[in-house]
């Protein structure tokens, strides 16, 4: 018997799981749309957005408001309650190709980009970090990240860690209280793992997604393996949450590159994972 359980299919390029109200939320690059899905299967496509997305992730303000990244206008909007997008940050001082976007308990709102393009098949370029500080100014932070994915911060608000796919780590910076990033270290070492989005526990163990071993992988500080959940498609993202904090939400995809990123059939799925450790309580 398997130990996970579908939730929601046809989704074309799923991203960006975050846990908020009561529900999964998460971004569809494919079809332009932020979705959120109730524990019980239950969900709406909550905003289209008018540009391209790709990627297009998301996160919330400490005031409620969605954040979504707008990586082909280099911009983050805001979903207003009249469902109005509202520019947020022009991110087009600090570079391009923006993916990943977190936000701290201050407000301030971390933004990364992988240094090229991936989808146009250009070599390798170390990415960097953001920040948008709760006064709207924006910043590079950290530079030479190797395609800089998933981003967390710890339960206490001290660290942001970050996942590098290209350097197979998940790397850590203490968090000054204007946002920026200091005392880089490599948090845990993952051996043949790449990893994608994150999320941390209560116990500040570490979730990452894998695309290329279809697998989420549970780590402790020191790159110690504490628990694998294998599925049959590559993990894109994963975030805890569910009633009592204790699910670990997964978006995987059959992966078939770049090229085919949001072509063909959708194979997306969110899916339910019961785990022993609870989300952080924020």
């Amino acid at each position: 018997m398997s130990e996970w359980t579908v939730l929601w299919e046809n989704i074309a390029f799923g991203e960006s799981a975050r846990w908020f109200e009561g529900r999964l939320w998460f971004s569809d690059w494919g079809a332009q749309e932020v979705l959120a899905v109730a524990p019980d299967g239950v969900g709406e496509v909550v905003v289209r957005v008018p540009f391209p997305s790709m990627p297009m992730c998301i996160d919330r303000l400490p005031d409620g408001r969605l954040l979504i990244v707008s990586s082909s206008e280099a911009r983050v909007v805001t979903l207003e309650a009249d469902g109005s997008l509202v520019e947020y940050a022009d991110l087009g001082s600090v570079g391009d190709g923006f993916n990943e976007i977190v936000v701290d308990g201050r407000g301030n709102a971390y933004v990364n980009g992988i240094g090229f393009d991936l989808a146009a098949g250009q070599a390798f370029r170390p990415g960097f970090i953001a920040v948008i500080a709760a006064n709207g100014s924006v910043r590079r932070v950290a530079d030479d990240v190797a395609f800089p994915n998933g981003m967390a911060v710890t339960p206490d608000g001290s660290t942001l860690i970050v996942a590098e796919s290209y350097g197979n780590r998940l790397t850590a910076f203490d968090i000054a209280i204007d946002g920026g990033l200091s005392n880089r270290r490599v948090w845990a070492d993952l051996g043949d793992g790449v990893p994608d989005g994150i999320c941390v526990d209560a116990e500040g163990a570490v979730w990452y997604a894998d695309v290329p071993n279809e697998r989420c992988v549970r780590v402790r500080e020191g790159g110690e393996v504490l628990r694998t959940v294998e599925l049959d498609r590559g993990c894109f993202s994963c975030a805890l949450g569910g009633p009592d904090g204790r699910t670990l939400f997964v978006v995987a995809t059959e992966w078939r590159g770049m090229a085919d990123a949001t072509e063909g059939p959708r194979t997306g799925r969110l899916v339910a994972v019961p785990v022993s450790v609870p989300a952080v309580d924020r």
